[in-house]
């Protein structure tokens, strides 16, 4: 065998694993119960209650009356105290299950001592760490933020410190039971360079490789932590843009997402959003060849 043939035959079979590994992640987005089942009993099983970040609206809202639905009491924390009163009666009152609700603002440094107070002594069997900011509702570039040493400040407590420090709260109890879930929402633009949301968007790098990392840690002691990231969800981020075949309701996303929690350390919640990924990344690949151009 020459040595051109065996090129030819190495060269042929990676394409194949890589292409055979593309088909396999497909498969599993499109069958998730085939290829990672949760047992009837999953989610209580992991302990009594959930902890949900940004709880009162949007995709936290939804995380917590899904996770109410399926047997767990919550916790929802965010810093309106009417809007967490008024998810929590809704959520009683859909499903029947106790809410707790925590007042707090993840912008601010000097929190997380109440919060610990309010959750001392309770088995919390999945955190949801979802609470983020914008720093601008109109997007623009980073000097063109108004007050932005503020908001920078904001955007790094809200979306970056406030994801470690709840880990740092409940991680110890999940190792002591061995059993537990993190699940970090991040963003599908995490994946590429996204000029007039940078801040944002560089926030979310930060959610992916901290959770990546600490999944590595705990994996071991029977810990799942998953990055979630979704493209387009219906919320008020996002101007409440009206669903269709990419944007989903908050409850879609979630309701579907949450099959996924098996199938690695990062989940784009949905077969759509997951084709977005990987035609984002693509065109960010060749973009950054059409930069470089040809080697001198």
């Amino acid at each position: 065998m020459t040595l051109i043939e065996i090129i030819f035959i190495l060269t042929g079979t990676c394409a194949v694993l890589v292409f055979g590994g593309k088909l396999v992640c497909l498969l599993m987005m499109l069958v998730p119960k085939l290829f990672c089942p949760l047992p009837e009993t999953f989610f209580t099983s992991l302990g009594k209650w959930a902890v949900v970040t940004g709880g009162s609206d949007g995709i936290g809202r939804a995380y917590a009356e899904e996770l109410s639905k399926l047997g767990m009491s919550v916790i929802i924390i965010s810093r309106n105290q009417e809007k967490l009163d008024r998810a929590a009666r809704k959520i009683e009152l859909t499903t029947g299950r106790e809410v707790k609700v925590i007042a707090a603002d993840f912008t601010k440094d000097d929190i997380y001592g109440h919060i610990q107070e309010n959750i001392e002594g309770l088995e919390i069997g999945i955190l949801v760490n979802n609470v983020g900011i914008l720093p601008s509702q109109i997007p623009c570039k980073l000097l063109e933020t108004s007050d932005l040493e503020e908001r920078i400040h904001d955007v790094i407590n809200c979306n970056v410190k406030a994801m470690v420090k709840m880990c740092r709260t409940v991680l110890p109890g999940m190792q002591q039971r061995g059993r537990g879930v993190i699940l970090n929402v991040s963003s599908g633009i995490a994946k590429i360079p996204c000029p007039i949301y940078t801040l944002y968007a560089a926030s979310k790098v930060f959610v992916e490789r901290f959770s990546q990392g600490l999944q590595a840690e705990y994996k071991s002691r029977g810990i799942i932590i998953q990055t979630v990231a979704p493209f387009g969800v219906s919320t008020a981020m996002t101007g409440h843009q009206k669903p269709d075949m990419v944007t989903f309701t908050p409850e879609e996303f979630v309701r579907n997402s949450l099959k996924y929690l098996k199938a690695g350390d990062q989940t784009y919640g949905s077969v759509t959003h997951t084709i977005l990924v990987m035609t984002s990344m693509a065109g960010r690949d060749c973009a950054v060849h059409s930069h470089l151009g040809p080697a001198e």
